[in-house]
């Protein structure tokens, strides 16, 4: 047994009973950290649907860890957004980990690019929460993810996807209010052992991996099974509203 299908063992072993009979969508929820969450989810007794980009892994998603549905959508497609969620008929937690790493320095790379990475969360979040409308529980929650880049960016072309993040922290908190009673959070990552870490790093995510096993104080990177409990924590702590919950290992510290 793998070291992160232990981890992911001993989470699902753990997990509270407050998603007992609750509806949970995912945007994002086909792979790393938003597959973990799902699947977590569904072991605490949720019906789960996850969406994603890619309608042949969605299927295969849901179908292999017997999710209760799935969808395809662009969420950079408002009109996508609203149809993948329009016979939904009602949602407690909607979960928001959907987007890629828009990363390009910003007098070289190409506008259009830069934008994704305020199309796929910002706008994107608020077509999703706008199609819910009165579907989404009031005593739900809503659960975007930054990173921790909106704390600690760097020189490396990230300047665009820095401000994004950070700019989900700042509209969680605005929509805790706006939105009250339904609670708005974000769960901010920093190295973590997903398909697009591994894809935004191509070649070097070996050496970018031991770099960050030298610096973080716990000596490795996180996994998609930590990160996905963080997001159930989010969902089922009914006290977490307008928060920003960072797993990083330390990231921001060093």
């Amino acid at each position: 047994m793998s070291h992160s299908t232990t981890i992911q063992t001993a989470f699902t072993q753990q997990l509270p009973s407050h998603l007992e009979g609750r509806t949970v969508v995912i945007f994002g929820g086909t792979s790393g950290i938003g597959l973990a969450a799902a699947i977590q989810a569904k072991a605490a007794g949720a019906s789960v649907t996850v969406i994603g980009s890619n309608a042949e892994r969605a299927e295969q998603a849901a179908t292999e860890h017997r999710l209760a549905g799935w969808r395809a959508a662009d969420v950079t497609n408002g009109d996508a957004v609203y149809a993948a969620l329009a016979d939904i008929p009602h949602v407690d937690h909607l979960v928001l980990l959907a987007g890629t790493f828009v990363a390009g320095k910003v007098l070289d790379a190409e506008i259009a690019y830069l934008r994704r990475a305020f199309e796929e969360r910002i706008w994107a979040s608020l077509h999703a929460i706008r199609a819910l409308g009165n579907r989404l529980s009031k005593d739900g929650s809503i659960v975007f993810i930054s990173g921790c880049l909106a704390d600690r960016p760097n020189a490396h072309g990230t300047a665009v996807i820095a401000a994004a993040s950070a700019a989900m922290e700042a509209l969680a908190r605005g929509l805790a209010l706006e939105l009250a009673p339904i609670r708005v959070n974000t769960l901010s990552p920093g190295p973590i052992d997903t398909p697009i870490f591994s894809k935004a790093l191509g070649k070097g995510r070996d050496a970018y991996v031991s770099a960050w096993e030298q610096v973080l104080p716990v000596h490795r990177i996180g996994t998609a099974a930590e990160a996905g409990a963080a997001t159930v924590f989010l969902m089922t702590n009914t006290f977490m509203n307008g928060a920003t919950l960072n797993i990083d290992g330390g990231a921001r510290l060093v």
